[in-house]
């Protein structure tokens, strides 16, 4: 068998492949209010049905939140090392069973092999980060100006949490979510995204297996109810925290419907992250990153360079040596241990690249490689020609959207002051990166850049000791680091009367 040819026949500890949901410790269809329907997981690299799970609908999500809301009146009561044994014991069991994890999130999701077990590794350590994150949630001792009184604060668990996560890192994003939430003794609801919800219900298999009690973890598969789900979780009060990951147009709607019950929100919205290359940076260190920032996933992270700047100086020959290594990216499916670039992951990825390239052109833009799907390589999927543009301008719709697909354009800069400048010309701010090889410009713009991260000299931004998160309308909050915990804890202050 070659590796082309994996399935999920090929999963070997048979558990971690539910066909339900998960509410309350047991694993549902959808309720008798939907019509007991159902939905298709489709592996985008061959279009053929990996799985059927129900299309749970909004009663299905009451049901799952009472259940949350009624397990969070013991589990709060853990003590925090208890909560720490459960994840540790989970992530342990992700690296035991992390051959399986990746296959299914390839499978379902359609990145390489190689990226999915990398991405099991790091969304197990979230897990390992948290479990010590929870003990080392602290309050204070406040010096009070009444000296007849004392003092003190302390931190609670906030109660239930939604954690709705992306399709484009479904293990991660679950782990960095709701490895947080159990670690401050919240209880969860997960709604993993319709195209990509097997890596969570393994997930939740392995959490189970970790201990964690009935009710803790509740899972809502859905694809076409997505919108009732979600709106169910954002007015239901007995859910007092909502994390979502995804475009800043649903954050802003989801933020919206939580006005009304004044929910505690982390929302990590949409990029446009600018990639800066300055004419003193290493030539090898500035392909390597774009190569990593660019092309990881497909080009369907919420980081990837999408803007990517380059000083006039080393302009044509960073365009041309960049040219030269996407040519050798092998494009294909995930499961083949050659392929750099899988397809994407839906239908609608591969419209909106080509509206993309289509209005790069309009505007002036030069296609010097690339510019269109990919039909001859054996498979039917949603595969995407590598693509890169030259003389990239501001008015091109790339400018203002992100482009979920592996297509590069290369816009030129005089100066520093032009590129902050034109960096900065976005209503968003996730991530962005700077390549150079001058200290003192590297802090500048870092500084300058209105952003949440600036990876310098390198093309990842992401680890679980670093907060990761936006401003402007990439939204708010930040998940990972000693920050992460804080979003799923409340403090409390306590005023002692301490006079004769």
């Amino acid at each position: 068998m070659s590796t082309q040819e994996k399935s999920l026949q090929d999963i070997q500890n048979k558990k971690l492949l539910p066909n339900k949901g998960l509410i309350n410790g047991q694993w549902l269809a959808s309720s008798a209010s939907s019509g007991n329907s159902t939905f298709d997981v489709v592996d985008p690299a061959t279009l053929d049905v990996l799985a059927t799970l129900p299309e749970m609908d909004k009663h299905d999500t009451a049901t799952a939140v009472d259940a949350a809301f009624e397990a969070f009146k013991s589990f709060k009561k853990t003590t925090a090392r208890q909560r720490a044994r459960m994840l540790r014991k989970w992530s342990d069991l992700c690296h035991e069973n992390a051959e399986d994890l990746a296959l299914i999130m390839t499978l379902e999701n359609g990145k390489t092999l190689a990226e999915s077990k990398g991405e099991v590794v790091y969304g197990a350590s979230f897990l390992e980060w948290f479990a010590t994150q929870a003990e080392m949630v602290h309050g204070e001792v406040v010096p009070p100006a009444n000296l007849n009184q004392r003092i003190v604060t302390f931190k609670q668990p906030i109660g239930v949490a939604a954690c709705l996560s992306p399709w484009n890192f479904p293990i991660a994003m679950i782990t960095r979510k709701c490895g947080a939430a159990l670690a401050a003794g919240c209880t969860t609801v997960w709604k993993p995204a319709g195209e990509t919800p097997l890596s969570a219900l393994a997930l939740a298999v392995l959490a189970e297996e970790a201990g964690f009690p009935r009710g803790s973890i509740n899972v809502i598969t859905s694809l076409t109810t997505v919108a009732e789900v979600g709106e169910e979780l954002c007015r239901n009060p007995k859910v007092h925290k909502l994390s979502f990951t995804g475009s800043t147009r649903v954050g802003k709607l989801l933020m919206q419907q939580c006005s009304s019950t004044l929910k505690k929100l982390s929302l990590e919205l949409g990029g446009n992250s600018p990639f800066i290359v300055f004419d003193d940076a290493k030539m090898s260190t500035a392909l390597d990153a774009a190569i990593l920032a660019k092309f990881r996933n497909s080009g369907q992270t919420c980081v990837t360079a999408n803007r990517v700047f380059v000083q006039a100086g080393i302009y044509d020959e960073f365009a041309k040596q960049l040219t030269e290594r996407i040519k050798k990216l092998k494009v294909g499916a995930g499961t083949d241990s050659d392929t750099f670039v899988g397809p994407l992951t839906h239908e609608r990825a591969v419209k909106k690249a080509m509206s993309h390239i289509d209005d790069a052109k309009k505007h002036g833009g030069q296609v010097v490689y690339g510019g269109g799907p990919m039909g001859d390589i054996g498979l039917k999927g949603y595969f995407f020609q590598p693509t890169v543009i030259t003389c990239m301008k501001q008015e091109m719709l790339t400018t203002r959207e992100e482009t979920f697909a592996p297509v590069v354009g290369l816009y030129k800069f005089e100066t520093e002051e032009e590129v902050i400048e034109l960096a900065n010309d976005c209503d968003v701010g996730l991530g962005s990166f700077v390549i150079t090889e001058n200290m003192a410009r590297s802090w500048r713009v870092a500084e300058a850049l209105e952003v949440g991260m600036v990876g310098v000299n390198l093309g990842m931004l992401s680890a679980c000791e670093s907060p990761f998160g936006g401003v402007k309308g990439s939204g708010f909050g930040r998940e990972g680091g000693t920050q992460g915990i804080n979003e799923y804890l409340v403090v409390k202050s306590m005023l002692i009367n301490v006079a004769n």
